[in-house]
């Protein structure tokens, strides 16, 4: 097994050049909060110069929540065709490919203020939301099956890491003294061409991945050199058995459709698994704080919010390598248990804060420890698990079918969350996080009695256990008895 484990120079040059694209996502995701009212003033003045009169509230709300939310939209487009491009052409030119997106979208956003046009800003964040969409597809997928399956889980974690890394780089060139002020904000905005052209540069260096070289081409001997260059040793036959032993499995059920995924009773409890687990990621209220956290910030008196914002991006990032080194240890599924139970407590504690402050003016600092909590249990567990476990839930057949409906779910709350925050923090002021409360409570339930443990088991070994579960009725296993079907080959 140790041979198998080495963290080889070729494996993190391959891992790294992908997590790109999760860097990406994360700054596009994080760029548009702090120079908010930067933009809100070009959209002004923009409007004005257009129709001779100032904007009303209500038109520069919806322009504003547009531009945030559309994002999403292009993220669900895009989530919806990663199957189109990984099985034709491979996961790592996937990714080379999609690279013109994000120039695309990097020259409408940086000309959008010259062109005097936020409709420029808003087609870019679409076209930017389209690339991150088939990024989140594509990157968990390469990394998983690039990576040995006692290292899948720490290496499937630097997919977030890449996230919340790009989230903290928006975050500090977001300062007003760096890029977030009037001259330089459309730079802030068009900066994503400079990792665009990084991948451009590196991909072509990285192998394809050995699982689509054998299984979707049928090139034992390619994929073999691969593995050899990947794992460092001369030995893979380990690995070349179990891609062959999918491979056979793949004979049996050749590539399933989105429509046949939703269809056959086989596929409905990973199904379920893998989607509740997605929603769990949006719905647990963490991009309420990554959207808006300026703005809550400043509503809990906090003198300097940018600076607490950046603080929360720091933590975000800490806690990602916490969760990077103890993911193979104590597994999945315990994290991702620990993580929604914190971020309930976190939440709870949050909204006490918040309605305490007209009255106690220390809440503000509480308010600060409460934001900063939940954004470390998030990201000892709901952040990071459900991208790389849907991969693990599903053998080779419908795995790019079952990433395509789980990012479209994960896009779709995410769009919800981006577009409805607002409105409903107004609707129940200090009190908004209660309702995520009771989702994260809600998922906590869910996860403990459904979700199975998938450290340490082969693809195989994983898909077998919900096989067995739905020819049973598949209400009757617990995850204990599921757990149980891969002991045998657990670390």
């Amino acid at each position: 097994m140790d041979c198998a484990s080495k963290i080889t120079f070729p494996l993190m040059m391959s891992v790294g050049a992908a997590v790109i694209g999760s860097l990406q996502f994360g700054y596009n995701t994080g760029v548009i909060n702090a120079p908010q009212k930067i933009i809100e003033k070009f959209i002004n003045e923009t409007w004005f110069e257009r129709y001779q009169e100032p904007i009303t509230k209500n038109s520069l709300t919806a322009i504003w929540s547009i531009a945030v939310a559309i994002f999403s939209v292009g993220g669900i487009f895009g989530s919806f065709s990663v199957g189109l491009f990984v099985n034709r052409f491979g996961r790592r030119n996937s990714m080379l490919m999609v690279n013109v997106l994000s120039f695309i979208s990097a020259i409408l956003m940086g000309f959008s203020k010259m062109a005097s046009s936020w409709e420029m800003l808003i087609a870019g964040r679409f076209v930017v939301g389209l690339y991150s969409g088939l990024s989140t597809g594509f990157v968990p997928m390469y990394v998983g099956e690039v990576s040995p399956t006692s290292l899948r889980g720490a290496l499937g974690t630097l997919h977030q890491l890449g996230i919340v890394v790009g989230i903290l780089i928006a975050q500090v060139f977001g300062m007003e003294a760096i890029m977030g002020n009037d001259n330089l904000w459309p730079l802030l905005l068009g900066f994503i061409f400079v990792p665009a052209v990084l991948q451009c540069i590196l991909l072509p260096l990285c192998p394809e991945s050995p699982r689509f070289l054998l299984i979707n081409k049928n090139e034992e001997n390619k994929a073999k050199t691969v593995l050899k260059k990947l794992r460092g040793t001369t030995d893979v036959s380990a690995d070349m058995q179990e891609m062959k032993e999918e491979s056979r499995q793949m004979m049996r059920e050749k590539k399933v459709t989105i429509p046949e995924l939703f269809r056959s009773p086989l596929y409905r409890q990973p199904l379920i698994v893998a989607v509740i687990l997605q929603l769990s990621q949006q719905l647990s209220g963490i991009n309420a704080i990554f959207y808006y956290s300026t703005r809550i910030f400043e509503k809990a008196g906090v003198e300097q919010p940018v600076y607490a914002t950046i603080g929360a991006g720091v933590v975000n990032t800490a806690f990602t390598v916490v969760s990077l080194f103890v993911v193979e240890r104590a597994g999945r599924r315990s994290l991702h248990l620990l993580g929604l139970l914190g971020m309930a407590g976190s939440a709870v504690l949050m909204t006490i804060a918040l309605a305490l402050l007209d009255q106690l003016k220390w809440m503000s600092y509480l308010s600060i420890v409460a934001i900063f909590a939940f954004v470390a249990f998030f990201e000892i567990g709901p952040g990071p698990i459900p991208w790389f476990i849907v991969a693990e839930l599903f053998s080779q057949g419908p795995r790019p079918s079952a990433i395509a409906v789980a990012g479209f779910s994960n896009w779709t709350a995410n769009f919800i969350v981006g577009m409805g925050f607002q409105y409903v923090e107004e609707l129940c002021g200090p009190y908004v996080f209660i309702i995520f409360t009771v989702l994260l409570l809600s998922f906590f339930i869910f996860t403990y009695f459904k979700v199975p443990e998938t450290k340490g088991r082969t693809f195989d070994e994983i898909s077998a256990g919900f096989r067995q579960s739905s020819a049973s009725g598949g209400e009757k296993h617990s995850p204990e008895e599921l757990n149980s079907l891969g002991a045998d080959s657990q670390l």
